[in-house]
């Protein structure tokens, strides 16, 4: 099955509990939605983000660090397999972007829902430099790195937002 190469179309959900690495690129299913796979990869994220808000932060940060790290072969492995770049059903990049966007963030109800829009915000208008990113840099490395660096934008304009309503 490793073997298996996909159309660029999205793979049906058997497709993703055959092969390990489409089910994690694709968050468990969240990436088959046929509007706005991206935003529903992040709303996937959310659950998970609670469940590791809850963690030390030192062993938060290093599961973001290590999914960050995965997620270089994890969506490069599907983009290959689908043939496709950064396939729009590809969402490990997203739930890895809001993590890092949440760390910067306290832990409440509001302030996750504000890392989400600030992060969908980054993630889809794309400003200088995740756009040359996104642009430049390839294969399962660029699929990650323009997310992370969209969440550490969002994730200092949500702390920078926080920081000056308590002012």
């Amino acid at each position: 099955m490793e073997g298996l190469t996909i159309s660029a179309t999205n793979p049906g959900f058997k497709e993703l509990v055959r092969s390990p690495v489409l089910l994690l690129a694709f968050g468990f299913g969240s990436g088959l939605s046929p509007k706005a796979p991206g935003t529903m990869g992040t709303i996937a994220a959310v659950p998970l983000w609670l469940l590791l808000a809850h963690l030390s932060q030192p062993m938060s940060l290093l599961i973001i660090l290590i999914s960050a790290i995965a997620g270089i072969a994890i969506c490069g492995a599907a983009a290959e397999k689908l043939g496709v770049h950064d396939h729009g059903g590809i969402v490990w990049d997203e739930f890895v972007g809001y993590w890092v966007t949440m760390t910067f963030l306290p832990l409440s109800y509001v302030s996750m829902f504000i890392g989400f829009v600030l992060f969908r915000i980054f993630d889809i208008l794309k400003p200088w430099p995740i756009s040359w990113l996104d642009k430049k840099v390839s294969g399962g490395l660029g699929i990650m790195l323009d997310d992370v660096v969209a969440g550490l934008a969002a994730g200092g304009c949500g702390w920078l937002l926080y920081w000056w309503m308590l002012s």
